[in-house]
């Protein structure tokens, strides 16, 4: 196998880029011929020289330009390993895998995530969607930076997880306009019997509700269970039932599909988590969002 010594490339990449033996010494700080000696030895390597003398300048040759252009790349993607790294801003996007679990609101997610695009260096987000259980496993495998769930990672696992608190909110019961002017006399007991569009069963905002509902002795009257919440409000604003949005999603609801508030319920409370493998948090994209979740999106909660 061929092996490319990267030592010689790199004297060879400085001489043609300050365009010559001495201007390459002088900022690499070695004598002339020591520079001169590496790149003979590259080019013997290469079974080609790289440059030629036309009066008393080097001027690279054909097979030098290519050998130039693949050695500004190479230390290129240098520079950016090492940005990587120390998670420095560097000229190409920074990549972020992060997970989010099927279980977290969509316009929630749309809005934790938001913070990343804001960042002064270009970002490339990653976004996987699935369960917790399926997510974790990537997380501790460093295929994932982060996970976004509205449960914390469970101190059972076999590897080690840290669950930092992003914050809370509550709950607005939500509806198209008429029915939502009707729930709200008498509310929360106007609820009961009232058409409902609810969340999946395996879902935080489904287990508050039906808890709080619980306690309250009130059964609504099930129209619908959606893992989808744009289908839910979409169908909540034909007027086919109530739904329950977590409260920093219904200005949104209101906005997008014309709901109004029926009330806010505080103690449906909703928590959600960033999950990461490692205690410190350093990736730029995840200390946005968790100083944006915790300080701006959910107030301070």
């Amino acid at each position: 196998m061929d092996w490319l010594n990267y030592h010689h490339l790199q004297y060879f990449w400085v001489v043609a880029k300050e365009g010559g033996v001495r201007q390459a010494a002088e900022q690499l700080h070695v004598s002339q011929p020591s520079i001169s000696a590496q790149i003979n030895l590259l080019e013997e390597s290469l079974g080609t020289p790289l440059f030629r003398r036309s009066g008393r300048r080097l001027v690279l040759t054909d097979t030098g330009q290519v050998v130039f252009r693949y050695a500004a790349d190479i230390f290129g993607l240098g520079r950016e390993l090492l940005n990587a790294v120390n998670q420095r801003p560097g000229p190409r996007p920074i990549r972020f895998h992060i997970g989010i679990t099927d279980t977290v609101p969509k316009p929630i997610a749309t809005a934790i995530l938001q913070p990343v695009w804001r960042l002064p260096q270009p970002v490339r987000v990653v976004c996987r969607e699935t369960s917790l259980t399926a997510l974790l496993p990537d997380l501790a495998a460093h295929r994932l930076d982060l996970v976004v769930a509205d449960e914390p990672a469970q101190c059972s696992l076999p590897y080690k997880t840290y669950n930092h608190h992003l914050g809370s909110c509550g709950i607005t019961y939500c509806a198209a306009p008429k029915l939502a002017a009707t729930l709200r006399r008498q509310f929360p007991h106007s609820l009961h019997g009232a058409p409902a569009l609810l969340p999946a069963e395996n879902t935080a905002t489904r287990m508050v509700v039906e808890k709080w509902l619980r306690g309250l002795g009130i059964q609504p009257l099930p129209m619908g269970e959606f893992e989808d919440f744009a289908l839910m409000n979409a169908l909540a604003a034909d007027g086919l039932g109530f739904v329950p949005i977590p409260t920093v999603a219904a200005a949104e609801a209101r906005r997008r599909y014309g709901l109004q508030p029926i009330a806010t319920v505080a103690e449906c409370a909703i928590h959600f988590y960033a999950i990461t493998a490692e205690r410190k948090l350093k990736h730029p994209a995840i200390v946005a969002i968790t100083e944006t979740a915790r300080y701006k999106l959910f107030g301070g909660d």
